[in-house]
């Protein structure tokens, strides 16, 4: 009589759809594709995932780092995975189980199954400048998240162009929210899905620096754009920006976070910051900027220098063009891109960099953080632009960006 197979037990690796944020990153992160996602939850399929762990520094939440001991042959699969609100509760093994060997978890480099995964290899930085403050994470969630109230929501774009876009200061009276340049926030939509579901979150970067939108007070801004229509142009209402985008003063809204660990500004003197962005993307970059600016008001300058590349279709649309106007020349070095303007060639910032890349080339040549905030199809052109102004200038732009992604120098969030 044969005995009994033993049952093969694995780690498999799941992700906590109540702290996803949906932001891609895991899926865009993943070497052998074993991350999906459908129009509700991303997932990782037991069958191809090798534990190689690539995916786990770069998510801003930490929702990706979440495992369960299941038999091999009984694992969660996709469709299980895809109907989740929340993640299964660890159930008893059996004692005759055989748990399969799991590699350790990778910081920088990692050899799993015969493949070399390198974090040097990857377009952005997997850690925070070194000398950046310590961000708290996830502190309010889909569960227990917290209320704020609006203080205000402001049209940034000029009425007359189709472009709304809006700064919306969210408040937080005796509730414990810190943020710092560079982290996000999620905002819980009102309602329920086509599935009759809760919506599930929207990721918005913060506007304001750490002192708040308004310095003392336990506030924060938002940048949002009203999403009207699709990529192809197709009518389509956003759920989250229409939301936010028509809230009244005193409003209550529901808040998820902070989140992000990865994308902060470094704290020390002398440090610069490259900053290329496009429409709301420049949420960061404001963020940093403003603080920068309150420093130097103060008498406490960082003294590095500032360097902003910034693009929009005509400065009607370009968000905070007329408080980036008021900024001095010896505060930043400012680049406006504009595409839409009639009788004028059309720019891009990927275009402005190669314009100025002498003084780009100086400033990668000294102590140089570079944060790239904005639509996704702009990240080829400026990587192009970065390249050939270091070859123009005999610098070798490959190397550099590998040694600036090691030191988490190289920072970018696309969408």
């Amino acid at each position: 009589m044969n005995a009994p197979e033993p049952i093969v037990l694995i780690r498999q690796h799941l992700i906590d759809p109540e702290v996803c944020i949906r932001c891609n990153t895991c899926e865009e992160t993943c070497p052998i594709d074993a991350i999906t996602h459908n129009d509700r939850n991303y997932v990782v399929n037991a069958d191809i995932c090798n534990g190689c762990n690539a995916c786990i520094s770069p998510c801003p939440t930490g929702s990706i780092d979440h495992w369960r001991t299941v038999p091999k042959n009984a694992a969660y699969s996709l469709e299980e995975q895809f109907g989740w609100d929340e993640l299964p509760v660890q159930q008893e093994m059996p004692a005759d189980g055989q748990v399969m060997p799991q590699p350790d978890s990778v910081a920088e480099r990692a050899v799993i199954d015969g493949m070399q995964i390198n974090a040097a290899t990857s377009s952005t930085s997997l850690t925070p400048p070194w000398s950046a403050a310590h961000p708290y994470i996830n502190l309010y969630t889909m569960k227990n998240p917290v209320t704020a109230t609006v203080a205000g929501n402001f049209r940034l774009t000029a009425p007359d162009t189709t472009s709304d876009i809006r700064h919306i200061v969210l408040d937080f009276g005796a509730q414990f929210f810190p943020i710092l340049e560079g982290q996000s926030i999620g905002i819980i939509p009102p309602g329920v899905d086509a599935s009759g579901k809760p919506h599930y979150l929207r990721m918005y970067s913060v506007a304001s620096p750490r002192s708040g939108e308004r310095e003392g007070y336990n506030n924060l801004a938002l940048t949002v754009k009203r999403v009207a229509e699709d990529h192809d142009g197709k009518p389509v209402r956003g759920v989250g920006s229409n939301y936010l985008c028509d809230l009244q003063k005193g409003d209550s809204v529901q808040v998820t976070g902070p989140f992000g660990v990865n994308y902060l500004m470094p704290n020390h003197a002398g440090a610069n910051l490259l900053m290329i962005c496009t429409g709301t993307g420049s949420a960061p970059m404001r963020a940093m900027t403003e603080h920068h600016r309150r420093l130097a008001a103060k008498g406490q300058s960082l003294n590095g220098k500032l360097m902003l590349f910034f693009g929009a279709r005509k400065p009607e649309e370009l968000p905070y063009f007329g408080p980036l106007l008021k900024l001095p020349p010896a505060f930043i070095d400012m680049h406006l891109a504009f595409s839409r303007v009639p009788d004028q060639p059309r720019a891009y910032v990927q275009d402005k960099i190669r314009e100025a890349s002498k003084a780009v080339t100086d400033l990668l040549n000294g102590d140089t953080y570079i944060y790239i905030c904005g639509l996704k199809g702009m990240e080829a052109g400026v990587m192009e632009a970065l390249r050939d102004s270091c070859t123009a200038a005999g610098m070798d732009w490959p190397a550099l960006h590998a040694t600036m992604v090691k030191e988490g120098r190289f920072h970018v969030e696309t969408y």
